[in-house]
């Protein structure tokens, strides 16, 4: 990030949507001001006015994958971090709080995105721990190869 400050300050839920072997569900998106720059990404995103870690990630993760959960499906936090990134021409400064959710893997359904997630992200997957270890495909976060092998 440059020494500007963020545009924009936000704190987000995200949510490591795991299988029972252990991969987790990743979107694959681009900036829209950047649309070369592609990348895989955990589901997850910024709270609402009013709204509490759990209650975001609960809406994020019916919003992004079609998947019903409740705050009792959560697991952790296990982890929180800060993060700067741009995107659309703006920059984010953003906490983020990560939680687990275990599930069978699914499909996603993507026909619930928000407007602009729906021009932003085109394609799911489930990934384990070694394949992230091993692409060279970019994913945020960057560590997250060792994170799952952390909640694993």
């Amino acid at each position: 990030m440059t020494e500007a400050a963020a545009d924009i300050d936000r704190r987000a839920a995200r949510v490591l949507l795991l299988d029972p072997s252990g991969r987790v569900l990743l979107l694959r998106g681009c900036d829209p001001a950047r649309p070369e720059h592609r990348y895989w990404f955990t589901v997850g995103g910024g709270l609402e006015a009013g709204e509490s870690l759990a209650e975001a990630a609960v809406r994020e993760v019916y919003e992004e994958t079609g998947l019903r959960i409740t705050a009792a499906d959560l697991v952790g936090p296990v982890r929180t971090d800060q993060v700067q990134f741009p995107f659309d021409g703006r920059w984010y400064s953003q906490e983020q709080t990560f939680f687990v959710v275990r599930a069978e893997a699914f499909t996603a359904d993507l026909s619930h995105l928000a407007d602009y997630e729906i021009t932003s992200v085109d394609d799911t997957r489930w990934w384990s721990a070694d394949e992230l270890a091993a692409t060279s495909q970019r994913f945020y976060p960057q560590d997250l190869a060792a994170l799952l092998r952390e909640v694993a």
